[in-house]
């Protein structure tokens, strides 16, 4: 508890502290310094594709096609003589943009819908549950082909459905924990003082919702990376000859017997990336969860 008489040097000095006490159990997290690390590395690699690639990633190379790793192509080729580590930084900025936005739009969906829900209770509490119970009887797969099929294939709307489709997640993390926080003194002196009910949440309760939120949406952006990879092996994200990591998957399934480099490269490069996605969803839950000693 904060105490009442403190100067602003001490309160300064406090947060310090806790800021200090935070950074350190982060750097002590092992799962948290492996992901971060990793993540850092493919994001670098990504943004650093128009640089570092050797080919573009729809320059094709007929003589070369279906051709094993070696000095000229890194990773091999594909059945058009496509550079695959060419493709895979570019495709990677495909699929970690779909991941980020997807999350950005159910996170900030759900959060909305979750602190109503929460905050309000009542009528609008059972209609915006009874909605999200109707969206979560769908598999989060089958929603998202669903609202592909009606808005349209292209990327663009494969984001949207992914994001739509994990709003259901976030909203019942926020709700849950809004109808905890709003129990709190300060909340209700709030709300004693006359503040409105969007300034409380937006103000008061969201911060302190803000850690189980932090942790869903890192997690949510493997999930996210994932699910787009599926629309797009389906024929329904990026299209050709652009590339992303779930297309290139199913451009290479027919080859598999005879050049797996052109499948396995893909999901190594998803794989690696969910991986250090949710080694740091965990790590932040171990720091952030106060039931938790790191």
């Amino acid at each position: 508890m904060t105490n009442v008489d403190a100067t602003p040097a001490e309160l300064g000095h406090a947060q310090s502290s806790k800021g200090s006490r935070f950074f350190r159990r982060v750097l002590r997290s092992r799962n948290v310094v492996a992901g971060a690390a990793i993540l850092l590395a493919v994001t670098l690699l990504v943004a650093l594709a128009p640089h570092i690639s050797p080919y573009s990633p729809t320059e094709q190379f007929r003589r070369n096609r279906l051709q094993p790793a070696d000095a000229e192509f890194l990773l091999g080729t594909d059945n058009l003589g496509r550079d695959i580590w060419s493709r895979i930084l570019y495709g990677g900025q495909v699929s970690l943009q779909v991941g980020i936005i997807s999350v950005a739009i159910g996170a900030t969906l759900g959060a909305l819908l979750g602190l109503l829900a929460g905050y309000l209770g009542g009528h609008a509490d059972t209609i915006i549950m009874r909605f999200i119970d109707v969206m979560m009887a769908f598999p989060g797969i089958l929603l998202s082909l669903v609202i592909v099929a009606v808005l349209g294939r292209n990327l663009h709307n494969v984001m949207v459905a992914v994001g739509l489709s994990s709003v259901p997640v976030y909203t019942r993390v926020v709700r849950g924990s809004t109808l905890s926080v709003k129990q709190f003194d300060f909340i209700v002196a709030a709300q004693a003082l006359g503040g409105s009910s969007w300034r409380i949440m937006m103000r008061h309760i969201l911060p302190n919702v803000a850690a189980p939120l932090t942790v869903v949406a890192t997690n949510g952006v493997a999930s996210a990376i994932i699910t787009g990879a599926a629309l797009s092996f389906l024929g329904l994200g990026q299209q050709p000859p652009d590339p992303e990591w779930g297309l290139m998957l199913n451009e290479g399934r027919e080859f598999i017997r005879v050049a797996a480099w052109v499948t396995t490269y893909p999901g190594l490069a998803i794989m690696v990336t969910v991986l250090a996605i949710n080694l740091l969803g965990d790590g932040l839950r171990d720091i952030l969860d106060p039931r938790l000693k790191l």
